[in-house]
């Protein structure tokens, strides 16, 4: 409840941002033309962002045939946490991480590296398929979907405040230059670290959710141990808009202090402190 309450504030926050630009841009003129803006973008992220970020990383869709091992973990635990079994992809790569994509449980993906795959024992690979329901099931995959696009939109929206002022009224100010490249710089500046917070609130979530999916928090805790030394040596060749949808940063990020507000993920040292609390 607590976490679902705080993400809830963070894209209100989010949004808020969002039409503050909008304002900036042409007062309430503007501020309109962003709502309308984001209700477009969002309905296009929601219908085909499982798509189009499946493609981006060159998944491939796996059947039953092609994976049974896979798929009988995916289908099981799909079972257990009571979603119908999602599509089943495999990433072309030799780093370990996975993710969950789809803007309901009926429209749901789960993918997975290769190097995952040929990594991670059975109950490892268990544990980061649970964790990964985890999301479908807590309709993380839609929340982390439209935060990224109203983050995009704020950064496109900051330019447009310097470079292609909106006419306002005869009753209202003339766009200030200065304001408007405070807006370019602060305004995406704001929208990331709330987007970002998100994804981190949600992480722990789904760590908890899906150790009891799995039955147990020892896979997945070793798992993430496991990634997260191989995440150095061997990353996903990730896009910063979509890296907050693995399992665990494939992008070098700060630890604490300033550079903590940057991080797609919350630390791992932390999420498994709190998994083994659940032994």
């Amino acid at each position: 409840m607590l976490n679902g309450l705080k993400t809830a504030l963070l894209l209100g926050s989010l949004t808020g941002v969002f039409l503050l630009v909008g304002h900036a841009l042409g007062g309430s003129t503007g501020a309109t033309i962003a709502l309308v803006l984001a209700g477009a973008m969002n309905f296009g992220a929601w219908y085909w962002s499982d798509r189009l970020v499946l493609r981006g990383y060159g998944a491939q869709e796996v059947l039953p045939g092609d994976a049974p091992g896979l798929h009988a973990i995916v289908a099981r635990l799909a079972q257990r946490a009571g979603i119908p079994t999602p599509r089943v992809y495999v990433i072309p790569d030799g780093g370990l991480n996975a993710f969950a994509t789809g803007r309901s449980p009926e429209h749901a993906a789960v993918a997975v590296t290769d190097g995952l795959l040929r990594a991670l024992d059975r109950e490892e690979l268990e544990g980061v398929i649970a964790h990964e329901l985890a999301h479908i099931l807590n309709r993380d995959t839609l929340t982390a979907t439209i935060a990224a696009t109203l983050a995009g939109a704020v950064a496109h929206l900051a330019q447009l405040a310097i470079f292609l002022p909106i006419a306002r009224g005869d009753d209202e100010e003339a766009p200030n230059p200065l304001a408007g490249l405070l807006m370019l710089f602060l305004a995406p500046l704001a929208a990331t670290i709330i987007q970002l917070a998100i994804s981190r609130s949600r992480e722990f979530a789904a760590d908890a959710t899906g150790a009891r999916i799995a039955g147990s928090p020892d896979g997945l805790a070793r798992a993430l141990m496991k990634l997260e030394r191989y995440a150095g040596a061997r990353p996903v060749a990730a896009d910063p808009q979509s890296a907050h949808l693995f399992i665990v940063s494939p992008l070098a990020g700060g630890g604490g202090g300033l550079g903590a507000l940057f991080r797609t993920h919350p630390l791992t040292e932390e999420r498994v402190r709190r998994l083994m609390q659940m032994r």
